[in-house]
């Protein structure tokens, strides 16, 4: 948690509905800014400004000095503050690690950052020059980075490195790519954790309280229950002036985590950083995928719409291969209780009956105490309106032209120990138990599912399933 600051002019705490809306100071500054925003840097640097050492002495302005920052600040002194050249410093090393260059060779590359507090003091010293575009968080050009007090210690720490990797990949590699790429990127490795001195970027949350104010998962939950679903065509194309939205940057954070943890497109998405300055760079990135692309479509619904803290999306990787018609004397399927929907390689045919049945005994947690399991859930405990661990079933009829994606994913069926299917769609059957995409690692254990057409049944032998 932020640290109670003790003095009137350390950072303060302010209400995240002024934060959001933008409301700390901007109004002098817009209001001599005209110039036109301009998000990505060629690779040549523009001019930095120019700063008076006996001026800003005068305005009571601080200077921070890192081995990879200069930091200017109108804030009084508090740790979270006189830290973040360190927090810097142990962010170069990454970056240089994540985009593939040679440190060594930039041994002397470092970057002027601006952390604003009041922005007419800050006008007034010289440190936000005139022809910056107006921003509403923080804005990077060449190696200079601003960016306003936000109110809490996390997301200062975020504005910093969000805007440090614009600055690194601008002067380093020239350009930050398309819009959805420059701020997914950024979002991605600004995504952190701080711990005893050490930086850990490329951070994935394991809950709300570890980031304060950060709400990614949070914008994208509420986009989703307002119907706001956003296709990954749709954030590809995504314009310069579009990023000026929060839940957006939400929104290609999400896309970047999910190229980047996806074990299928994570050597795709890691190609992008040697195409930032590739007029085609989507194209690029689309064609590296190739037939997968309808396949990244459909994961990536059910991605955002199971969307939580600690997800592991290594556990939620889809096999869409259609699958064969159940055999007129009956399958049986064995499914995995730690994993996410799984391909039963049977296809169900659209009008007709089903009949499953299940059997086993599995492992859904192991704290306080090992939880114990069968197909029809513990009522102890309920994820998403249904018992925690009841069987869940989806029939995926393909990639329809028109159709959502991830629709079949997103209403599950209620199985159980036993149930009666009848699919409007024929499609392939999937299979998994109701838990989240967060809590799946301490889970272990199958259960074994028989189908059969109703008007062909066969009782499920009592050996079956069971440990």
């Amino acid at each position: 948690m932020a640290a109670e600051l003790p003095s009137a002019r350390a950072p303060r705490k302010i209400s995240r509905r002024r934060w959001i809306l933008g409301t700390i100071g901007l109004s002098l500054y817009q209001a001599v800014s005209t110039s036109p925003p301009a998000l990505v840097a060629g690779p040549v640097e523009p001019r930095p400004m120019v700063v008076d050492p006996a001026k800003i002495r005068s305005m009571g302005i601080r200077r921070l000095e890192g081995s990879r920052l200069t930091l200017y600040t109108d804030l009084s002194p508090h740790p979270a503050i006189e830290e973040l050249p360190q927090v810097f410093d142990h962010a170069f090393p990454q970056w240089c690690s994540y985009f593939q260059v040679d440190g060594q060779i930039y041994s002397k590359w470092r970057c002027t950052a601006v952390l604003i507090g009041e922005t007419e003091r800050i006008v007034k010293a010289g440190l936000l020059p005139l022809e910056l575009p107006p921003f509403r968080f923080g804005f990077a050009r060449g190696r200079e980075i601003w960016f306003f007090n936000p109110p809490s210690d996390y997301y200062r720490r975020h504005l910093l490195l969000h805007e440090g990797t614009h600055a690194f990949m601008n002067s380093i590699l020239g350009s930050c790519g398309p819009t959805w790429y420059m701020e997914g990127i950024a979002e991605l490795l600004a995504s952190h954790r701080w711990e005893g001195g050490k930086l850990q970027m490329l951070y994935f949350p394991r809950d709300p309280e570890e980031l304060p104010l950060w709400g990614r998962i949070r914008m994208i939950q509420e986009d989703l229950k307002a119907n706001k679903f956003v296709t990954l065509e749709q954030i590809l194309e995504l314009r310069p002036r579009d990023a000026e939205s929060v839940e957006l940057y939400g929104w290609c954070w999400a896309a970047a985590t999910f190229f980047e943890r996806h074990p299928r497109y994570h050597a795709s998405f890691r190609q992008l950083i040697h195409w930032v300055l590739q007029p085609d760079f989507n194209e690029l990135f689309r064609k590296t995928l190739k037939e997968w692309w309808n396949w990244a479509e459909e994961e990536w619904a059910v991605f955002v719409h199971s969307l939580d803290y600690n997800h592991d999306l290594s556990r939620e990787v889809l096999d869409l291969t259609p699958g064969w018609p159940v055999p007129p004397v009956g399958a049986e399927v064995v499914i995995a209780a730690d994993r996410g929907w799984q391909n039963t390689g049977l296809l169900l045919e659209a009008g007709k009956t089903y009949l499953l049945q299940a059997q086993g005994r599995y492992q859904l947690a192991t704290e306080p105490v090992i939880w114990w399991s069968e197909p029809g859930g513990v009522s102890i405990r309920y994820y998403r309106g249904r018992p925690l661990g009841m069987l869940l079933a989806a029939v995926w009829p393909g990639n329809v032209p028109g159709a959502p994606p991830g629709d079949a994913f997103r209403n599950p069926i209620p199985v159980g120990l036993s149930s009666r299917l009848t699919p409007k769609q024929t499609g392939t059957l999937f299979l998994r138990i109701n838990d989240s995409p967060g809590e799946l690692a301490d889970n272990a254990g199958t259960l074994t599912v028989r189908v059969q057409l109703a008007d062909q049944l066969r009782t499920m032998p009592p050996e079956l399933g069971s440990r």
